[in-house]
């Protein structure tokens, strides 16, 4: 596996163990439909959050937000609006990130709640 393969999939654990420790029920992680993947959906006061997770090994080319995309941004809408039909549920979505980067020997992680809307 590549090494930035083997980055993010530690920046996903790193984020599971976050959300957890911050009160969040995991739901799924690597919930695939269609061509969109989403890294985390998580529970938390009867909202669905969906976690779109960025990790970076330094913010040299600018913070791991920042590389979530349009594109993205409407495949995690459609992935998720097909997860809602499937397990027929009736809950407040929102879109987060939980942005990881590497700072000295250590990693930083900032959870952005609502980050960014869908119509």
């Amino acid at each position: 596996m590549a090494e930035h393969n083997d980055l993010g999939k530690f920046g996903e654990e790193l984020a599971v163990d976050f959300l957890e420790k911050n009160g969040y029920e995991i739901l799924e992680t690597n919930w695939v439909f269609d061509k969109a993947e989403i890294d985390i959906i998580a529970q938390k006061n009867g909202i669905l959050a969906v976690v779109e997770v960025k990790t970076r090994s330094s913010i040299e080319f600018g913070l791991p937000q920042d590389f979530v995309k349009p594109k993205k941004i409407q495949l995690l809408v459609k992935a998720i609006n097909e997860y809602v039909t499937q397990n027929d549920l009736d809950v407040e979505v929102r879109f987060d990130i939980v942005a990881i980067h590497k700072e000295n020997s250590d990693f930083v992680i900032e959870h952005i709640e609502e980050a960014f809307y869908y119509f």
